[in-house]
């Protein structure tokens, strides 16, 4: 029996990167996975490639802000899936460097609306359908947030980032606290730096800031910054995520899983 037989996933920003990882992860262990993204092309064929290797995966358009959309993908997951065991709360963006200084509004509430409030949408609807499930299971229903290092320790430049997903931590925590009675885990994972499109555009546009640092040499400074001596892969994160997915993390809810090569024990 595959760790996640009969269970039902709802991965945000699943299309690619570290939720298209966590897709078919999650697929190869046995669950039945609704991928949702932006990325309309992309997700279609990360679910298309989970079908072509045996797994059930299904996708669809969602835009996180949208609490309509929210209840649209819950709906989905549970009329052509069966229910819902586990969402992961993965969709996110990046903040642009601006300093608080010139930082607008707008750009402010963009990150975090993207970054924090979603997270809030998308536990409020999976409550219901969760909780009809969670008894089913001896680690009951998973909510899994997906932070940074960057919701633990700081850094200039990134304000509302560094706001929204210190916020995913402590919205973990109290959800964990209220949801415990009806069988439902929720933790939060912090990813250190990984290669993604996210992060290698993040290089590309500190590379051009005028700070007389290229490409290579950016990457490189932020390897050198992770002890075990390498950036991470997306697969680092979805171990991790299938992990808490899974009756193994059972007795783990409230807590943050820090998947960083060492970055925050300095």
């Amino acid at each position: 029996m595959n760790r996640l037989d009969n269970k039902v996933a709802l991965i945000t920003g699943g299309a690619r990167g570290l939720g298209g990882a966590m897709a078919h992860k999650m697929a190869a262990a046995g669950a039945k996975v609704l991928i949702t993204d932006l990325l309309e092309e992309a997700g279609a064929e990360t679910a298309e490639a989970i079908q072509n290797a045996g797994g059930t995966a299904i996708f669809m358009r969602h835009d996180v802000t949208d609490e309509g959309q929210w209840a649209a993908a819950i709906a989905l997951a549970v009329d052509k899936l069966g229910g819902l065991d586990i969402l992961v709360n993965n969709a996110g963006i990046a903040s642009d460097g601006t300093p608080l200084e010139h930082l607008s509004l707008e750009a402010w509430r963009k990150v975090i609306a993207v970054d924090l409030d979603s997270l809030f949408l998308g536990i409020k609807h999976a409550i219901p359908p969760m909780r009809e499930r969670a008894g089913q299971w001896a680690g009951g229903g998973s909510i899994i947030n997906i932070s940074s290092i960057y919701g633990i320790v700081g850094s200039p430049g990134a304000a509302s980032y560094h706001a929204a997903k210190g916020g995913v931590r402590l919205l973990t925590k109290a959800a964990a606290l209220e949801l415990a009675p009806a069988k439902i885990r929720v933790n939060s994972v912090h990813p250190g730096f990984i290669e993604t499109d996210m992060v290698r555009e993040g290089i590309r546009k500190m590379a051009g800031a005028g700070l007389g640092i290229g490409e290579n040499e950016m990457k490189q400074e932020l390897t050198n910054r992770h002890p075990i001596g390498r950036m991470g892969v997306p697969v680092d994160i979805a171990n991790a995520v299938l992990f808490l997915a899974s009756d193994d993390s059972a007795f783990m809810t409230g807590t943050e899983v820090v998947v960083d090569g060492g970055y925050t024990a300095q």
